[in-house]
């Protein structure tokens, strides 16, 4: 399990670094549009007081990937504790086996879940997940709509080193580029005319924003579950293999003392023997 693990995490670290280019270019892309200082969209729009949250957790498919899963769930408990103490609802939707079992066990509502791919996530699969928080997004309060989603995943930073993370996804956020960022001719961002108008080109780019975000979220779940795993199965090799000396080391000390009893037991017979016959 642990070279499997080592194989596929190279995989999922190469699928995170192919779509990086795309997410940096669509980013770019929506940061001008949501730059336009008339330009008001629904994705965009915060609410001052929100009412009801909703919240995706990423948690893996598997076990025997260390503390991966559980440093998720305990970051969306600290979520869910933070929403709660606001005042707000919180709709959880979830994505990987454990973290329904978790919910599941203690009784706790899912609105709805995905499970299947958690250490390989295709395209496909986080606009599905993006289709349904969109839509629980642009729902009207009243009819079960939300005011912000927060996803809940793991970000890679080394092999060694995951970290959970809790992230605002909607409504977005348009951040300028440090200082010192912006004096790199190479991270300014270039100048975009809008065909037809800026308004239809956001209506069609925040969607895939969204789903490329979710998507970018699942990569690096994924790349952090396969990393967590194989340190972990690494662990358990050396312990296991740990075992086996400890167990080898008692069972040869064992056979020994035996063999040392029956040396003494024969050598004691024989002195016994021979005592008896001098005697006679």
């Amino acid at each position: 399990m642990e070279l499997i693990a080592a194989s596929r995490v190279v995989k999922a670290q190469q699928a995170a670094r192919s779509a990086a280019p795309y997410t940096r270019e669509l980013t770019k892309a929506v940061s001008a549009l949501a730059s336009v200082t008339d330009l008001d969209h629904p994705l965009l729009r915060a609410v001052e007081k929100p009412r009801r949250s909703a919240m995706l957790l990423i948690t893996s498919d598997r076990g025997l990937a260390g503390a991966y899963s559980a440093n998720a769930i305990k970051a969306a408990e600290q979520l869910h504790a933070k929403i709660i103490q606001e005042g707000q609802e919180n709709v959880q939707y979830i994505t990987g086996n454990k973290g329904v079992a978790y919910f599941e066990f203690r009784q706790r509502t899912i609105e709805q879940s995905w499970t299947g791919f958690s250490d390989r996530p295709s395209y496909a699969e986080a606009k599905e997940i993006a289709d349904v928080l969109l839509e629980r997004f642009l729902r009207p309060y009243e009819e079960g709509g939300v005011d912000e989603l927060h996803i809940v995943g793991t970000r890679f930073i080394s092999m060694m080193t995951q970290t959970a993370v809790a992230v605002r996804l909607l409504p977005l956020v348009v951040q300028d580029a440090p200082d010192d960022q912006a004096a790199d001719s190479d991270d300014l961002n270039p100048f975009y005319e809008f065909e037809p108008d800026a308004r239809t080109v956001l209506d069609r780019l925040l969607p895939l924003f969204v789903a490329n975000r979710v998507h970018n979220a699942l990569l690096q779940s994924a790349a952090s579950e396969l990393a967590s795993r194989q340190s972990a199965m690494k662990s358990a090799t050396d312990n296991a293999q740990d075992l086996i000396e400890k167990l080898t080391r008692a069972e040869n000390q064992a056979r020994q003392a035996g063999i040392t009893q029956e040396i003494t037991e024969i050598v004691g017979g024989a002195s016994a023997l021979a005592e008896s016959a001098g005697n006679e």
